[in-house]
This record gives structure tokens, sequence and C-alpha cells, in this order.
């Protein structure tokens, strides 16, 4: 791939990591409040001139959501957006507490393994978004009309503060195998899974990678040398570059962000490789379905969009030309993602964070 990631050659290679993410199975959080501006252009019963309204949940980060937003807000000043914004559990139990009343009328940028739950719990309405044939077969739904499209992959990576790591004469650890080395007893702070999809896609990365014995293993060795268990995937690696804590178990873009702004820390993708998950967008099940959801979902991947993705995160699902690798990601991103089955995922998710809390939830941060 050398500079360039060309989703379109890149689709074999996707098909042998992206395993099973295609069929769904059928199964007091944080509101911001903000209303942000709005998206593109409008479909038959919307209006220019009609002001309306949107509720959308979502688990991008801050400070993403208003840059991705600016050209839909241009497009569409009088589509009011009402943001709802949270870490990926916190969404997701959210959305599900209000299954017989759903307050969402989109949900965008949330785990693709939470949206197969809300599927398997026919909360969501399927709807084929223009120029979903530009998305690579991985990155989407096999039903048609699709119930979830994804507009990119997050992965894991380990930030480790080298200024506090050269101070306690350790070198910066490489691996998941270096995590559980002793000498960074209580340097270590990783997302609760039941709140983070980070969290939850770090430890289904190791579920895949090790099995479920030798994961389980792994993780309370772990658990030996962690700190804390964040609330947010972003937090470690805020911790970590403000020296908090040398180690911090996050994402590739917090990581690359923080060193971005001048942070002394090491961006390092675990040479065993990387748990993952998708970024993705459902129309969710309602009595009355807003045009103004649709017409937003359309905007949402379109190659605008896209762009403004791919300038954070170095995989993204369309198929398009000029598409990069951004600074600080591995050369080879794909190859850098264990392989793994999202739907197996999405079953086990219950399962596998109940015997998590159990094992090591009084090591959490308390819940918002």
């Amino acid at each position: 791939m050398n500079k360039l990631f060309r989703p379109f050659l890149a689709t074999a290679l996707l098909a042998t990591v992206l395993t099973g993410c295609g069929q769904a199975q059928q199964a007091a959080p944080k509101t911001d409040g903000s209303a942000e501006g709005s998206a593109p252009q409008a479909q038959p019963g919307t209006s220019a001139s009609t002001p309306s309204e949107l509720t959308i949940y979502t688990a991008l980060e801050d400070d993403q959501i208003k840059e991705y937003l600016e050209s839909f807000k241009q497009a569409n000043p009088n589509i009011k957006l009402n943001i709802v914004r949270d870490s990926t559990g916190i969404i997701t139990a959210k959305l599900l507490a209000e299954k017989e009343n759903p307050q969402a009328d989109v949900v965008w940028g949330v785990a693709a393994t939470s949206l197969l739950v809300l599927d398997q719990n026919n909360m969501l309405e399927g709807y084929s978004p223009k120029g979903v044939e530009r998305i690579s077969p991985e990155f989407k739904d096999k039903q048609q009309p699709e119930h979830w499209v994804g507009i990119d992959a997050w992965e894991t990576a380990i930030i480790a503060n080298t200024k506090e790591l050269e101070k306690k004469h350790l070198p910066i650890p490489q691996s998941y195998d270096d995590l559980i080395k002793p000498e960074y007893k209580g340097m270590v702070v990783m997302p609760d899974p039941s709140a983070s999809g980070t969290g939850f896609l770090t430890i289904n990365g190791l579920r895949h990678l090790k099995g479920e014995q030798d994961s389980w293993n792994y993780l309370d060795k772990l658990n030996d040398n962690i700190a804390m268990y964040t609330q947010s995937g972003s937090k470690p690696a805020k911790m970590a570059a403000a020296g908090e804590y040398p180690i911090g178990i996050s994402f590739g873009y917090r990581g690359i962000t923080e060193k971005k702004k001048g942070a002394p820390v090491e961006v390092v993708f675990p040479k065993e490789g990387s748990g993952w998950d998708v970024e993705a967008n459902a129309l969710m099940k309602k009595p009355t379905i807003k045009p103004e959801a649709k017409l937003f979902l359309d905007w949402a991947i379109t190659d605008e969009a896209m762009k403004e993705y791919n300038k954070n995160y170095a995989i993204i699902g369309a198929k398009q030309e000029g598409a990069q690798i951004p600074e600080g990601y591995t050369k080879n991103p794909l190859e850098q993602l264990i392989k793994l089955d999202l739907n197996q995922a999405a079953k086990d998710r219950d399962q596998v964070l109940q015997e998590w809390q159990k094992r090591y939830s009084s090591k959490s941060e308390p819940k918002k």
C-alpha cells in the first residue's frame, strides 16, 4: 500500500481480517445538551426554509464532531442537531434502556458490535444510504436494506510516556506480554470495557488472539499491573500524556493526537496485533422516522465526510482514491488488526462483560 491506502485495493485483504462482520443476528448517561448546526441537501419532506430537528447519539470523540459536521451544517442550516455524546458502553446502555421509547433518531459512529446488539433486539430500521455501494462489503451489514453501515475502524494502542519511563529506567512496552511484566506494576491504566468500546475491543482482540481461558489468565496478570480502569477509551491516553501514569492502553487516534499536541509519548501498536472495531451508523426503529434521519445517514458516507474521517483514521469504509495513512499509524494498518468475528463478539458481549466485572471492576473509576 506504500503511502496511499486504497480500500478498493484492500478488499481481498479485508475479507481475511474482518471475518463475520456482515449479517446481524436478531437479540443515566451523559447528554451534552448541545445543539450542533446541521447536514446535506434536503430530501422530500424537508424544506430549506422550515426548521427541523434531529437527535443523534454518538461515541465519536468530542474534538472530532464539530469538524465532521461542518459540511452538513453548511448544506442544511435549518436542521437542528441535538448531539448526545458519550463512551460506547454508556451510549449502548442508554439505547437499550430506551428500547420501548427510543429517543435517538440516528446512531452515528458507534461500535458495530454495539449496533449488532441493538439489531439482535430488533431496534434498528433497515436503510441503504445513498452511495452505500461505495462502502466495502466488510464495513456494512449484509441484510438488504442494511441495518448498519461502517465509516472507519479503530484499534488498540499502547500510549507510553517516555519521560516518566526514562525516570524509572524502564523500556517502552512493545507488546501485550510486556504489559504484564512485574516492573510495570501500578503503572498501567486501561478503559473499563463495560463503559468503553476501546476497552471492549481490546479484550475481544485478546480473546481471539489467545483463546478463551488463556485470555482470562492474561487479564488476571494484567490486572496486577493496572492502577485504574477508566470510564472512557480516551482517558488512558490523556493520563499517560499528562504523566499521571506512565502507560495507557487506549487507541491509535487519541495517542497520536496527544503526541501532536507536544506530549512526550510514543504510540505503540502491539506487535501481536491490535483488537479493533468499526465505527458505524444506523437508523433507529421508531413509529415515525424523520426524512432528516435518512438525509443525515446519506451525508455520513459521502466523499466529503470520508475525507474528514480519513484525517484521523487509517482505515475507512469507502472505496475512493486518495485516501491516506495519517501520520503515526503503521505502514500496513490492515495487517495490524487481529483476525476476529464482530458478530460473535456481539453475541458474547454480555457474558464477557459480566465475567470481566466480576473479576476486575473493583479497580474501575466511579461511573458518571
